[in-house]
């Protein structure tokens, strides 16, 4: 599949038939993920993936499952038959940026105008979903804010930050989002060339 079609097909998929995902086709994607880039080459980036009933079924518990059903949807969490559990590490970038090639003339480390830690964590989930397209799968993402204790439930040190999870499956007919209705921004809107005017 050529790339352009990845870009154009992929979406947010919160529905799947429940089948499980073939371990290669997780590998590749995880191989993607891992690839993403990072500042400083810090590589804070990590995953949990956890595609057992049990696993999945906490997850879905914890991120009510059973509240996003009663409002009409499909079971979202239980049915894909992976999720990824996005994580990064601040403590590894200011490790990276505290070695001698990322410091500045003085020998302290940057200061961070922009924590690019979550620009990183962003970008390997962006390359998640683009390879669960590329697998012929589908994919989804829930963002923690939502799910209390899932650190805790799934033994993630406290120097790693978990973001979010992207679920990974085989797509069934879902319910697509009222946010689809406010369609893309024109290119006009969001692409200037040379300055902003």
């Amino acid at each position: 599949m050529e790339f352009r079609d990845i870009v154009k097909r992929r979406r947010m998929v919160r529905n799947y038939t429940g089948d499980p995902v073939d371990r290669e086709s997780l590998e590749r994607i995880l191989d993607a993920a891992r690839r993403a880039p990072s500042a400083g080459h810090a590589q804070g980036q990590s995953f949990v993936v956890v595609t057992s009933t049990e696993g999945r079924a906490r997850i879905a518990e914890l991120a009510g499952e059973g509240h996003y059903v009663d409002r009409g949807f499909d079971p979202w969490m239980s049915r894909a038959g992976a999720l990824i559990v996005v994580c990064v590490s601040e403590a590894a970038y200011h490790r990276r940026y505290s070695e001698p090639d990322k410091t500045d003339a003085a020998g302290n480390e940057i200061e961070w105008p922009i924590p690019f830690w979550w620009v990183d964590a962003g970008a390997a989930m962006m390359a998640i979903l683009y390879a669960a397209v590329d697998e012929g799968l589908a994919a989804g993402f829930l963002g923690l804010h939502a799910i209390d204790g899932l650190a805790a439930v799934f033994g993630i040190p406290d120097e790693v930050t978990p973001i979010g999870i992207v679920t990974i499956g085989h797509p069934a007919p879902d319910r697509r989002s009222g946010s689809l209705a406010r369609g893309r921004r024109p290119a006009e809107d969001v692409i200037r060339y040379e300055s902003w005017a």
